[in-house]
């Protein structure tokens, strides 16, 4: 199972990151299936790659602090495709949403984490 993740935090209210979260996950061709104040997952699109190469991505919000002005978000990336090369498809796909994050959003961003 190839698996990626990534924490970053962000400048942004409670109120607003959820809905740009799920923004986030449709701008990278990402189905949101789940959706709670805290937790968000979603499903690459259908129809590009095999089904064991769907990109399942799931965002996990930090509300250890919700007062201070920002956000920790832990974002995982992952299906059930093993990693045999360095640049498989969920990879491209952690570095698509990734990418998102740190050039193509209007975020302020604090730190961002990959692992």
């Amino acid at each position: 199972m190839a698996r990626y993740t990534c924490s970053f935090t962000v400048a942004l209210s409670m109120q607003n990151l959820h809905e740009c979260l799920v923004n986030l996950f449709t701008q990278c061709k990402f189905d949101v299936i789940y959706d709670t104040s805290d937790y968000v997952m979603a499903r690459e699109v259908p129809g590009g790659v095999p089904f064991a190469k769907l990109v399942t991505a799931e965002a996990l919000i930090d509300k250890t602090f919700p007062d201070q002005g920002y956000v920790r978000i832990n974002l995982v990336i992952k299906n059930e495709e093993l990693p045999l090369q360095s640049n498989n498809h969920c990879y491209r796909m952690f570095d698509t949403v990734k990418t998102a994050i740190t050039e193509h959003y209007n975020w302020q961003l604090l730190d961002l984490v990959s692992s």
